[in-house]
């Protein structure tokens, strides 16, 4: 029998997938004009399923439409790309379900990133393990968090819950704040993995401040960083050129690529609500793709970035 609950989730799920029906995650429309390596690894991925099975956590800053595995999928055939990242998404808190949805559909050739609270298990985490999940995500820039102070110890706090099972960390944060913990990640005994560049200024060039402190930390070889352009279009992407130059050549074996699919407008907009759907960012992900012989002509360089850098950290 139906109940009330039910009958109210499906006119909102209806409601929600009415609003998102005009619009789909981007699909490629540049193939890659080099040769991608065997076992390449898309490093940052989402998965937003329908709402009505897979519930958006009523504190989340944005609604995005809905992407599912088949389009990522499809999304990975024109690439030529074998793995896949799957990092949940500020919008669903600390439930991981359609990232576990992703990583089910994927098989052996996805991982997952997840997101966790004190609130979460050690069974819990048990369980994430072996679905493929290795590490979490910290997500600083969503939440505003931009006190070093407070990322300080929301890093320390998650050192010290995955290091005993051998995870690694993922932050979404800027210059500023990595420049404040500069030394709890030196210190990690976990990897941490900036996520965007770590959210340095693409236009800004190497000299912004704190892009030294990133690059510093590459070198240390504790932490890595994902050239992946969030929200981005080509022209951002060759803007980010000198950038990417500065990070390969400081570690090329703690890069990592990722597209950052189906790209969500997290941005906060005049007049749109949390609760508003926004449509995702239409991007050609062949033509970013194709910016990475540009910014690493190297073919050894590109297996490092592409392939033995996720094969190593992620475990596959």
């Amino acid at each position: 029998m139906t109940t009330r609950r039910q009958l109210i989730q499906g006119a909102i799920g209806a409601a929600y997938l009415t609003q998102a029906a005009s619009g789909k995650a981007s699909q490629p429309t540049t193939k890659p004009n080099f040769v991608v390596p065997a076992h390449a690894c898309d490093c940052h991925t989402h998965i937003y399923g329908d709402p009505v099975q897979y519930p958006l956590w009523p504190g989340r800053s944005y609604t995005p439409e809905v992407a599912t595995p088949a389009e990522m999928a499809a999304l990975h055939r024109t690439l030529r790309i074998e793995r896949v990242v799957i990092v949940t998404p500020s919008v669903y808190g600390t439930d991981n379900s359609a990232t576990l949805a992703g990583l089910k559909a994927r098989g052996q050739t996805g991982r997952g990133i997840a997101v966790i609270d004190d609130k979460t298990t050690e069974d819990e985490l048990d369980r994430l393990h072996r679905a493929g999940f290795r590490g979490i995500r910290l997500n600083l820039a969503n939440s505003g968090q931009n006190d070093p102070a407070q990322g300080r110890k929301r890093l320390e706090g998650a050192i010290a819950r995955v290091a005993p099972r051998g995870w690694h960390i993922q932050m979404f944060t800027n210059l500023a704040v990595i420049s404040g913990l500069a030394d709890v990640v030196r210190a990690s005994a976990v990897p941490i993995v900036f996520d965007h560049f770590g959210g340095a200024q693409l236009t800004a060039g190497t000299s912004q401040a704190g892009f030294d402190v990133l690059a510093s930390l590459l070198q240390s070889g504790r932490a890595y960083v994902k050239i992946s352009l969030a929200g981005a279009n080509t022209a951002l992407a060759r803007d980010a050129k000198p950038l990417a130059e500065a990070l390969i050549a400081a570690n090329p074996q703690r890069i990592l690529w990722g597209t950052d699919w189906p790209h969500p407008d997290s941005a906060p907009r005049p007049g749109r609500q949390a609760t508003d759907v926004a449509p995702f960012n239409t991007v050609d992900d062949g033509a970013i793709l194709n910016q990475l012989p540009l910014w690493a002509p190297d073919a050894r360089v590109r297996k490092q970035i592409l392939a033995d850098n996720p094969e190593r950290l992620y475990a596959f």
